[in-house]
């Protein structure tokens, strides 16, 4: 499911989903926390954000173990594993942001003011932690790809 589509490998193709809503998400997210006055302007694009960015984060994985598979079989190269040990990481920071986000979201509108600067906490944090893992899963792709 997660090979091909229209004869191409799927990876380099849905991976820049992942590049473009993991930091999207990341910032926006941050905003949300940081400048309540934005809260009412970024309301949906950081609910939406924060379901799109892991599903695009998990849909990479996928497409890359099968990417691999393809390629490789069992004879990994350094580079591309290099570059696999930070999907998992990925993909738990941004369910992690995407959960935190929603939830700020919600507190932020229905909650005290107490819950929602807890959730703003965790969300930078954990914004912090989606922005570390995409820099280093995307370098060491591009790594393993272009050599360097």
């Amino acid at each position: 499911m997660f090979d091909e589509i229209l004869g191409l490998p799927l990876h380099p193709l849905v991976v820049h989903a992942a590049v473009v809503f993991c930091p999207l998400l990341a910032a926006l997210s941050a905003a949300y926390a940081l400048v309540p006055r934005l809260r009412p302007r970024l309301d949906w694009a950081v609910a939406l954000l924060a379901v799109a960015a892991p599903i695009a984060v998990f849909a990479a994985r996928q497409s890359g173990e099968a990417f691999k598979t393809r390629l490789f079989q069992d004879q990994t190269p350094e580079p591309v594993a290099t570059h696999e040990s930070f999907a998992l990481p990925l993909l738990i920071a941004a369910i992690a942001l995407g959960v935190l986000a929603l939830l700020l979201v919600y507190a932020a509108n229905r909650s005290t003011r107490q819950s929602a600067v807890i959730l703003g906490a965790l969300t930078v944090i954990a914004a912090v932690a989606v922005g570390y893992y995409v820099v280093r899963a995307g370098h060491s792709g591009a790594t393993a790809v272009w050599g360097g």
